[in-house]
């Protein structure tokens, strides 16, 4: 329950004395007009919160200067008036390997350890859109993440995991049409209806442009798929978030944290204009956004970031889209913690740092989390490693008792100032970004990229002159023998590529041709791309197949000199 447009603020009738602090009477209000009400309907983890020494803990303390109670417009302090006392963020760890067997017994681990949801990592042919035989391929099949060609891989990476119950958040871009695709048409064949898949794909192609450069397709027909996505989930999985508007890989590129802010809302609001360009209602597709940030080194000024950016998405929504539903104003997002910020030098220490920074993205509420293992600087986690990230999440959320009281760092003179800057940076940035006529025509003159390699050159000239210090990098160094790193198995490399000719030599042909002569057709007109994808991968048409046809159709993306 939320309280839909009237802010908590303190107030009595004129000439009344108040005997509480104005601070005191919003929480006093807050809690009967909508704490109560909460939970009533959906009651907490436990009927009494209290510390190791029999204090009990509120809800909530301290006022919100912009009337933004936790589960009150514009969300500042959080968007469920209960947050974690109501239930604890979603704890995910990403994973993928080089094979989709190999996956899917790391999921079974994860599970089985406790995490609640599942978060795959794909690798780089299957981001872009190549089959694991592709001669661009090489030795990149499976080294950062899952090889993806078919169906049959996908039965694989998800074998014995009820999709059904099981949230399953997808990292791919480029390709996301093919690979939600491909978990629907798994869903399918095993009986489940679409409506009852949950998870999220990232799908967010402008900040590959920005940041990362794991593209196919120029940014018009990106943006078009992009949003025939988001129409299809609207109409045949409601439950799925369309797209992960990430400021995690910008953040990851060298940006402030301003710059996340500002850029990722900015991409934001360019899809959400697409989208209404493409007649999609914006209260249709705008409750299943979510959005992913990157969980950095400054404790507050993380906290910080994450509160602006729900107050600064709220409003954005509310005044200048019109949205009325109040789902759509609100932003949920996802944190990783900052593998830029992972050394591989003394990698104990990122045991620390991963922790710090899970307790930022916690404070900061947010709805799901990955902590990264602390040897990831070297190599992908052990299964040793992963499990200690994972313990790290559930000792913060078990043990600590930062999860018992909503934004405990809320009303801080510190906190609100730094949420206030944060957001008054970001909307510099935002205006700058409208001037140069939005995020992809700033994107593609070079203007956010070179941005993002001004702030990343300015913190690394700082490290190595000793301002910034990285510690057991630039100070406190020790004598350290050579890594063990990761190498990808060469035994399950073959094997993928000896299941994707098995998979090519037992379809159909002729269903395969016909499949992708009606893409063909359908990527010429102007209809949404998802429908004749699905049908092409449930005749095993491969990943690679179907984008070599859009690619003939769209053309490749050719990116801009930034230097």
């Amino acid at each position: 329950m939320t309280h839909e447009t009237t802010p908590i603020r303190a107030s009595r009738p004129q000439g009344e004395a108040s005997s509480a602090s104005p601070a005191a009477e919003v929480v006093r209000r807050w809690r009967e007009e909508v704490h109560a009400k909460a939970v009533a309907k959906s009651p907490e983890r436990r009927a009494r919160f209290a510390t190791s020494s029999g204090i009990t803990l509120d809800p909530v303390y301290g006022g919100a200067p912009d009337g933004g109670m936790p589960g009150v417009y514009p969300y500042t302090r959080g968007i469920r008036p209960s947050m974690y006392r109501g239930q604890l963020w979603t704890m995910r760890q990403y994973a993928g390997f080089t094979s989709a067997r190999e996956t899917n017994t790391r999921f079974q681990v994860l599970l089985q350890s406790g995490q609640t949801g599942l978060s795959t990592a794909f690798d780089l042919p299957t981001q872009i859109g190549y089959d694991s035989d592709h001669a661009l391929a090489g030795p990149e099949c499976g080294r950062v993440g899952v090889p993806i060609n078919s169906l049959y891989d996908v039965e694989l990476l998800f074998a014995g995991i009820p999709l059904e119950s099981v949230s399953t958040s997808m990292t791919i871009n480029a390709t996301a049409t093919v690979l939600l695709a491909l978990y629907c048409a798994l869903a399918k064949k095993r009986g489940i209806p679409l409506a009852k898949l949950r998870g999220t794909v990232q799908n967010d192609i402008l900040k590959e442009y920005a940041a990362r450069g794991n593209y196919r397709f120029p940014a018009g027909p990106s943006m078009r798929l992009t949003t025939d996505l988001m129409a299809f989930c609207a109409a045949e999985v409601p439950q799925w978030n369309t797209i992960s508007i990430s400021g995690y890989h910008i953040r990851e590129a060298g940006s402030t944290a301003a710059q996340e802010l500002a850029f990722t809302l900015g991409n934001g609001r360019a899809y959400v204009r697409a989208a209404l360009a493409a007649g999609i209602p914006i209260d249709e597709f705008a409750p299943r956004l979510s959005f992913f940030f990157n969980a950095h080194n400054h404790l507050f000024e993380e906290v910080a970031k994450f509160r602006a950016a729900r107050r600064m998405w709220a409003r954005m929504l509310r005044e200048e889209f019109g949205a009325k539903d109040e789902r759509s104003w609100m932003l949920r997002f996802h944190t990783q913690t900052a593998g830029s910020m992972l050394t591989s030098q003394q990698p104990e220490n990122n045991v620390v740092r991963v922790t710090m920074q899970a307790l930022a993205a916690v404070l900061g509420g947010t709805q799901s989390l990955h902590t990264n293992g602390m040897d990831e600087a070297l190599s992908l986690p052990t299964e040793k490693t992963a499990r200690l990230a994972l313990r790290t999440q559930q000792i913060l959320g078990l043990e600590t008792g930062v999860a018992d009281v909503v934004d405990p760092l809320g009303g801080s003179p510190y906190v609100e100032t730094l949420t206030d800057e944060l957001e008054e940076r970001a909307r510099e940035i935002l205006a700058e970004l409208d001037r140069r006529g939005g995020p992809v025509a700033a994107i593609e003159s070079g203007w956010v990229q070179r941005e993002i390699q001004k702030s990343a050159m300015t913190w690394l000239r700082a490290v190595e002159s000793g301002d910034e210090v990285v510690v057991g990098v630039n100070r406190y160094q020790i004598e350290e023998g050579e890594p063990e790193l990761f190498a990808p198995s060469e035994a399950a490399r073959r094997q993928v590529l000896v299941d994707l000719e098995s998979v090519r030599q037992r379809r159909d042909p002729a269903r395969v041709e016909a499949a992708l002569q009606a893409l063909e057709r359908e990527a010429q007109s102007t209809r949404n791309l998802m429908h004749p994808i699905l049908a092409a991968v449930e005749v095993d048409t491969t990943i690679g197949e179907i984008c070599a046809v859009l690619e003939r159709v769209f053309g490749k993306y050719r990116p801009p000199e930034v230097l």
